[in-house]
């Protein structure tokens, strides 16, 4: 009697081991992942992100406007995020027992730009000495390492339907049922192959070419702080005028306090600045994001990760490498670069990422810096002006580039030429992304930035002597 009893305790214990083994299953239990879209983590290739991107574009309804290779308009595009609640499901079961560290500081003060040595190099020793680590991050989630950068971009002329890169070798999953499919930022970018050590990239002088005789030697800086006030928004007024989130990524602003999508002539006069001397005009930028932090996750264009505030801004007004400069006319509305660079080819591209204490090493990837060096974004800005025209229909003919030998085209005048340059205190290695359209899959070669010129008469005036004059102010 007393058998048939332990027999039936033991029975009744396995049914409820079982019915909470089947409860757990339909509730999904499971660990939240960690490190939402940290690069380093992500284990798909561009080209296998792209494939899958294509394959649910198919499925899906076009938008109305059939957007093409124009970035004057705002772009509804889906992101091209995977984000179900399935494969999220799955991705939990499949990280059972590993720990979350999502959460973790993002370690600014210490971790320099992308650290990759204990120790900071002068450019001297560094030019000289081979890398003493690639850039090999190890999956914090899985502890295997990620293969190294060795894809290289070749942009086109023409746009094309996906991002124009083309991977030698790309990071290839050991189990692409588990970690490609249930990885949810897999597709969002960027990748491993689109960051490289800054010690990898040849020296060149490809910014600064030579200024002849009759050049203009002066320059004039601009302060207009980092920022601290917070002033972002999606929006650009000079390509999206009166469309909130017609840029789809969040940026930064100094100056004029009151751009957004809706600022007119008449407001940006109006308004105040956190330049000094004056100066209105607005400068804007995408923002760089630290991609180990697990903030604004539910982005439906993809930007997420913490916002990470630059060190410094410099607004460097120069000279042309052949002539005086003439005044800006007030109002004059300039863009550089291209968001949308990865589908449309490199045309219109003018990324130009370095490392401090590596200024003569100039890359369209992301660079990983040496402990102590800051990552560097370098923007020039077009300063050929056709002597009419404050804008044009594409926001490039009106003003435009000078020529291989620094001299501007038939036509136009010199300018003063904007340089803004970015630094940033960065995560460990390739760990940070800038903020862009879902399309671009944050792609470094789509860096771009915007100014509209509020300077007083009397100040633009000063700067012109500045530059005409060959002095620094």
């Amino acid at each position: 009697m007393s058998s048939s009893r332990r027999m039936a305790a033991a029975v009744s214990a396995l049914a409820v081991v079982a019915g909470g083994l089947v409860s757990a299953a339909v509730i999904g239990v499971g660990p939240a992942l960690a490190d939402h879209c940290d690069p380093a983590e992500a284990t798909a290739s561009p080209t296998q992100s792209q494939q899958r991107q294509q394959q649910r574009r198919g499925q899906e309804t076009q938008a109305p406007d059939g957007q093409d290779d124009q970035s004057q308009a705002p772009d509804g595009q889906d992101g091209g995020q995977d984000g179900g609640d399935q494969r999220q499901q799955d991705d939990q079961q499949q990280n059972t027992g590993q720990e979350s560290t999502g959460q973790e500081s993002t370690g600014q003060q210490d971790s320099g730009g992308g650290a990759l040595e204990p120790a900071p190099q002068p450019e001297e020793e560094a030019q000289e000495q081979a890398p003493a680590e690639s850039a090999q991050p190890f999956s914090r989630r899985r502890n295997t390492p990620t293969p190294s950068p060795t894809a290289s971009r070749q942009p086109t002329g023409q746009p094309t339907g996906q991002p124009t890169r083309t991977a030698t070798s790309s990071p290839s999953p050991t189990d692409p049922g588990e970690d490609e499919e249930h990885n949810e930022c897999a597709d969002l970018g960027p990748f491993v192959t689109d960051f490289i050590d800054i010690r990898q990239v040849p020296p060149s002088n490809q910014l600064d070419g030579r200024r002849g005789r009759n050049g203009s030697r002066g320059t004039f800086v601009s302060s207009c702080g980092t920022n601290r006030n917070g002033h972002n928004n999606p929006d650009n007024f000079i390509v999206a005028p009166g469309v909130s989130n017609g840029a789809h990524h969040l940026h930064d602003y100094v100056g004029n306090l009151s751009t957004d999508a809706f600022s007119t002539d008449e407001s940006l006069a109006a308004a105040g600045t956190t330049c000094r001397l004056g100066d209105r005009s607005t400068y804007f930028w995408p923002v760089l994001r630290d991609r180990k932090v697990d903030v604004n996750t539910e982005d439906p264009d993809g930007n997420v990760g913490q916002v990470l505030r630059p060190r410094s801004v410099t607004l460097q007004f120069r000279g042309n490498a052949t002539s005086r400069v003439s005044a800006m006319p007030r109002f004059l509305r300039i863009i550089t670069g291209d968001a949308k660079a990865a589908t449309n080819g490199g045309a219109n591209a003018r990324a130009a990422w370095t490392c401090t204490g590596f200024n003569n090493r100039i890359t369209t990837k992301y660079p990983l810096c040496p402990r102590g060096s800051q990552v560097a974004r370098i923007l020039d800005f077009p300063s050929c002006w056709d002597g009419q025209n404050t804008d044009s229909a594409n926001h490039r003919t009106h003003i435009v580039f000078p020529g291989e030998g620094g001299a501007c085209p038939q036509g136009t005048r010199a300018v003063p030429q904007l340089r803004m340059t970015l630094t940033y205190t960065v995560p460990q290695g390739p760990s940070y992304a800038l903020d862009a359209f879902p399309e671009q899959l944050h792609n470094p070669v789509t860096d771009h930035a915007d100014f509209a010129n509020v300077m007083p008469d009397r100040l633009m005036s000063f700067v012109v002597n500045c530059i005409n004059r060959g002095r620094r102010c």
